[in-house]
């Protein structure tokens, strides 16, 4: 099965402190993993930001509403057991946890409300059902805001001129750290007779090697015809390496021919090319920045 909804960790996880002994995380995650019965895959699952496993994360926010609910306590840094509060609980209420539940403590209320405008007494409905922990509604906001960035970057790039998006790929390479400079890094050729390459680029500062450079702005598929005719233009010049950039996509068959082939060529469909300048700040600039911090544990153990 999937990875369960932080939620429904309520529960499993304060009966699993009902023992009355002290867990670990580490104790937490093998006991919520056989409850729910998640396979190997399922625990490997993460988040978008590659960061940490779904399920960790989800564990570790279900223990985080208990215990501002008072239902667990940290004894120590790195444990956790159930409270008396927990204890009672479970006494009365052994089929359901959730958000709603952990609303009759004041304290949970304080937390849950904390910073919010609305008055304590109105707690966000919606919010009951919540699935997902703030990470993963901060990321997802996040991968939304990217796509979006994205698909307007492949749309202005696709209103300028060819001769726009072969220099256009010559500076990326280099905001990749190609060659040093755009002076001493490539050159955009461009030029009829070309035999196929729009441009080359020095793969380090000193020009040991040098990379070649096919950029086409297309709307449509590029096939392995256009490839072959790009890697029969490395072969003219003596070439080992090749990028073959594009607004459009690949096809399967194109890019089966890359992998057997000799020179090494690359190639980055538009969906990469925007990612690439997103994550290279080429054509884009930052609006605002946000820091996601945690507490520094090590900062308050006293010598």
């Amino acid at each position: 099965m999937a990875v369960p909804d932080f939620q429904s960790f309520f529960l499993p996880l304060l009966i699993f402190c009902s023992d009355g002994k002290a867990h670990s995380a580490k104790e937490a995650h093998a006991a919520m993993a056989k409850h729910f019965k998640l396979s190997e895959d399922d625990l490997k699952e993460m988040l978008p930001s590659g960061k940490q496993t779904t399920f960790k994360n989800r564990v570790a926010w279900a223990k985080v509403y208990l215990a501002k609910a008072l239902l667990l306590e940290s004894p120590k840094r790195g444990i956790f057991r159930i409270t008396q509060r927990g204890h009672d609980l479970l006494k009365s209420n052994n089929d359901d946890l959730r958000v709603k539940q952990l609303k009759q403590f004041p304290e949970f209320v304080d937390f849950h409300t904390s910073g919010s405008k609305q008055d304590k007494g109105d707690v966000n409905a919606g919010d009951e059902e919540r699935t997902v922990t703030p990470e993963e509604i901060f990321e997802s906001a996040y991968q939304e805001l990217r796509r979006s960035l994205a698909s307007e970057l492949l749309t202005h790039i696709s209103s300028n001129s060819p001769e726009f998006f072969e220099h256009l790929v010559v500076k990326l390479l280099v905001k990749m750290g190609y060659g040093g400079s755009i002076k001493d890094a490539g050159q955009a050729i461009g030029r009829s007779g070309d035999e196929g390459i729009d441009g080359i680029i020095k793969e380090d500062k000193l020009g040991l090697d040098v990379i070649y450079i096919q950029a086409k702005r297309w709307q449509g598929p590029v096939g392995r015809p256009e490839v072959q005719k790009f890697v029969g233009a490395l072969h003219g010049q003596r070439a080992k390496k090749g990028v073959f950039i594009t607004t459009g996509a690949f096809t399967k068959d194109a890019e089966q021919y890359v992998s057997t082939i000799d020179p090494k060529v690359v190639l980055i469909d538009g969906n990469r090319l925007v990612d690439l300048m997103i994550d290279y700040n080429l054509g884009v600039s930052t609006v605002d920045t946000y820091e996601i911090k945690k507490i520094d544990s090590d900062f308050f153990l006293e010598e």
